[in-house]
């Protein structure tokens, strides 16, 4: 019985997949409402499961390593795009430096606690979700969507680094600014290592298992390098990036060694398995999470206002940045939608530093809020996209032909 349900639901997230490029409706929200409702079934029909809560961070770390791995296997690298990708990345510290520091002050002065407790629980809604973001990008243009590719995995990665410089460090100061360095050095050095081993076993195995180890040795990478707090997630990114982008490689004589025609087709068949394999834990992480959700939280009026004024911030100072970068408003305006990484970063918040305000309630508040304000800007701008598609039509019109 497990099995089938499990199927079914996999089914039906797949179908929500395949349709929120036409509907506009984000994937997340259809996924929360599935696994609550099938939490309701539950409790009506008195099938008791245990208890899945612990389960929930675990698929998380996989579903984040994979993401960012979709994302950074997206990214093109090549002189064209320096300017693009330096004026992303500016806007991403902007925009999160800004939200971060202004929630944390508010809290901060409002007396719910000491200002690094409230930093600790100001960024998680400050990182934009490429798990969301990306695939409801499918239907804009390709300029506007290489942006929103490069934002959501810069906000990710620039995100979990921000939050945990700030978690894993007593004082900050020139101290810890320098074994912030120290530590950002030696997952470069892991990563040149482990990018040029990974490389070569993919373009050496023979065996026609070769994907899934390749797979499972990024996630003990990973593992391994959050065990010594090094910023593991820039490991993922070098990577993607790495094997995303042996074209533009080609011109070093070092590159032949990795037999670039057959590792072309091999990072190919990798991404495809990749994309499925975040499709998979994406959908199950939002339906778990779901399923853990009570009615209560969601409906809790004593969050619904912060959780306002906190997607109120963040739009604003998205508005902001896009004005300073002089790109359109319209979509990328509505294209900031919280989602996994701001769950994972919640649930990593020591007790010492929570808020009793950022609860569970406010989260999902926020996740909920965003995705509508994405869905419904999504349908605004293609309505309008339509209208001036239909207007230059009738406007090549001759009269009298």
């Amino acid at each position: 019985m497990v099995i089938i349900t499990l199927s079914v639901l996999l089914l039906i997230a797949y179908v929500f997949d395949l349709t929120s490029s036409k509907t506009k409706i984000p994937s997340v929200i259809l996924l929360l409402l599935t696994g609550w409702a099938v939490k309701q079934a539950t409790t009506v029909l008195h099938i008791n499961l245990p208890d899945l809560s612990p389960i929930l961070p675990e698929l998380g770390s996989i579903g984040l390593i994979l993401i960012v791995l979709e994302g950074s296997l997206e990214l093109e690298l090549n002189s064209s795009k320096g300017k693009v990708i330096g004026k992303t990345f500016l806007g991403v510290l902007f925009t999160m430096g800004a939200t971060a520091f202004l929630f944390a002050y508010v809290l901060h002065a409002w007396g719910l606690s000491p200002f690094k407790s409230s930093l600790i629980n100001a960024i998680p809604f400050c990182v934009i979700s490429s798990a969301i973001a990306i695939p409801s990008v499918r239907n804009i243009t390709l300029r506007d969507k290489e942006f929103v590719i490069y934002e959501s995995s810069f906000s990710d990665i620039i995100g979990v680094l921000f939050f945990n410089f700030i978690a894993l460090n007593d004082t900050l100061d020139t101290h810890s600014l320098g074994h912030f360095g120290l530590q950002l050095l030696v997952i470069l050095v892991v990563s040149f290592v482990a990018t040029i081993g990974l490389s070569f076993l993919l373009s050496k195995i023979d065996h026609h298992v070769k994907f899934v180890p390749i797979t499972l040795l990024v996630i003990l990478i990973y593992e391994v390098s959050k065990i010594y707090h090094l910023p593991a997630l820039i490991f993922i990114l070098l990577f993607g990036l790495f094997i995303g982008n042996l074209d533009e490689l080609k011109r070093f004589k070092w590159i032949e060694k990795f037999r670039p025609e057959i590792l072309n087709r091999e990072v190919q068949k990798f991404k495809e398995l990749t994309f499925e394999a975040a499709f998979l834990v994406r959908a199950l992480f939002f339906m778990l999470f779901g399923y853990l959700l009570e009615t209560s939280e969601i409906l809790n009026t004593e969050t619904l206002l912060w959780a306002f004024l906190i997607v109120m911030v963040i739009f604003f100072f998205r508005a902001l940045q896009l004005k300073l970068s002089m790109l359109p408003l319209k979509p990328l305006l509505f294209v900031a939608p919280r989602g996994l990484i701001t769950i994972l970063l919640f649930l990593s918040i020591e007790p010492a530093h929570s808020i009793a305000l950022v609860n569970r309630s406010l989260i999902i508040q926020v996740i909920i809020l965003s995705a509508l304000i994405m869905m419904f800007g999504l349908m605004i701008s293609n309505k309008k996209k339509n209208v001036d598609i239909i207007s230059e039509q009738d406007a090549e019109v001759v009269p009298g032909d």
